[in-house]
């Protein structure tokens, strides 16, 4: 049987949300597949799927600031970051040397290539937003990161091709393609959810995930918003754990994680919809046919969400419907 290694990074869930229907279609395809991660990514894709072996492997050290920009944050930890690269690529070399993958699929991890077996790398950001008064190095940053796609035997894109749809915008396709890239289409966790059955519960959904601290922040501040509403509020932490933990505060439901079903039925019942402006947050969204109620709130100084903000704001998100 052949042998597939998959390895989302932990920044968010979204990586591993977009992973999915990427382990999906490796098992239809008859691949044995292993997942490699850790944190909240690693215990969501357990729970996805419970009876494939899962290995845990070391993200990238990324902790966010309380500030409204993260270019010191980032700079501060950029050496552990790139010891973080040189380890993933030095574990790989070393798996390797005991066990055969026919295939690994690395979600945004730069140090997941080798010669000795194909290399798939998903991103759907070739070019990286630079923040405000740094615009000039945007090439540069996009010159940099296209040296570690190059190292892949494939970049997978997970966008369309055709300029009446680009999710994403810009940070897709700027830049000419590198020679090793092409177009997939969205990926989403709800790919294969056809019929649901609507739970028309609440009127607000709140989906919460991310970076600390600024996750919990972005939770308090929903909670203070809807404190005194009169509306019934769902907030998903985007917390996975081996229990669904419930709580209240007013008309306010907390919950950790939702399955995937249940979460969709919420999605397309609810009126109103609010999440950070991410990249797989957007993709499931789109897949749900959910973007017109939905209010994006980006994290602070996250120059990604903050251009997909715009983006899809409210003059123009319709033109992807």
């Amino acid at each position: 049987m052949k042998r597939a290694l998959v390895c989302p990074l932990n920044w968010g869930l979204g990586h591993a949300t977009r992973c999915v229907p990427i382990i999906n279609q490796l098992l239809a395809d008859g691949y044995q597949v292993t997942i490699a991660a850790d944190g909240y990514p690693l215990v969501f894709l357990q729970q996805q799927f419970p009876t494939l072996q899962t290995i845990e492997l070391p993200s990238y050290p990324i902790r966010y600031a309380n500030a409204k920009t993260q270019v010191w944050a980032m700079l501060i930890q950029l050496p552990a970051i790139i010891q973080a690269i040189y380890n993933e690529h030095q574990w790989l070399k070393k798996k390797l040397s005991t066990e055969h993958f026919d295939l690994v699929v690395s979600d945004n991890r730069f140090g997941l290539w080798t010669t000795k077996t194909e290399c798939h790398y998903i991103t759907h950001q070739l070019m990286i937003k630079m923040p405000r008064g740094l615009k000039l190095f945007e090439p540069i940053a996009w010159w940099i990161h296209r040296q570690f796609i190059n190292r892949y035997s494939t970049c997978l894109i997970p966008d369309f091709a055709t300029n009446t749809h680009k999710l994403s915008g810009d940070l897709a396709h700027r830049y000419p393609m590198p020679k090793n890239a092409r177009f997939i289409g969205p990926l989403s966790r709800f790919k294969n959810i056809n019929t649901v059955d609507l739970l028309s519960t609440y009127d607000v959904v709140c989906l919460v995930s991310g970076v600390e601290p600024q996750r919990s922040l972005f939770e308090n501040t929903l909670i203070d918003r809807f404190a005194n509403s009169m509306e019934r509020v769902l907030i998903v932490r985007g917390k996975p754990s081996n229990t669904i933990q419930h709580s209240h505060q007013g008309t306010i439901q907390l919950v950790n994680h939702l399955q995937n079903e249940e979460l969709a039925a919420y999605l397309i019942a609810s009126k109103k919809i609010i999440t950070r402006s991410g990249y797989s947050s957007i993709m499931d969204l789109y897949t749900l046919n959910c973007l017109s109620k939905c209010e994006f709130i980006p994290t602070p100084g996250q120059t990604e969400q903050e251009y997909l903000y715009h983006l899809y704001s409210e003059s123009n998100k319709n033109r992807f419907i």
